[in-house]
């Protein structure tokens, strides 16, 4: 798992990607990079208690249009968003290993462990690949 997240300037990512800054969408990034995690609009919402839920849901959808979050399904009810380290606003080439605990809830990045090249049959143009795992985290393993 990447551990320098809370060393990315929000306002350096935010411009990278082409997106104009504005207080909130700083202060959203900023919750995003604390995390080390992905995080779902329910667990943003209570981590930004001051900002709308509909700003928090602008803002993710732009910075979803620019790349500068993909967003993972896990298994659950929600979507879960996560900042994607890739420099390029046209297209997201941050494509790695995530890990789901079904003890917690927790899901992981594994930033250093990309997806597994699959070979796909002819004619089909992939866009989006999630690898998901789904197991205990080292904690839940531990209490068990």
């Amino acid at each position: 798992m990447k551990s320098d997240c809370q060393d990315e300037n929000p306002l350096a990512l935010i411009q990278t990607h082409g997106i104009k800054p504005s207080a909130n969408r700083i202060l959203i990034l900023r919750a995003l990079l604390a995390a080390h995690r992905p995080l779902s609009m329910t667990e943003l919402e209570t981590e930004l208690e001051s900002v709308d839920k509909s700003i928090i849901s602008r803002t993710l959808a732009t910075f979803r249009e620019h790349h500068l979050l993909h967003a993972l399904e896990d298994g659950g009810d929600s979507l879960r968003y996560e900042v994607c380290h890739c420099s390029d606003e046209e297209a997201d080439t941050d494509r790695h290993v995530h890990f789901h605990c079904e003890a917690c809830g927790r899901t992981f990045c594994f930033e250093d462990m990309p997806i597994p090249a699959v070979t796909y049959p002819e004619g089909f143009d992939v866009h989006h690949a999630n690898y998901m795992a789904h197991g205990l985290c080292p904690d839940c393993r531990s209490k068990r």
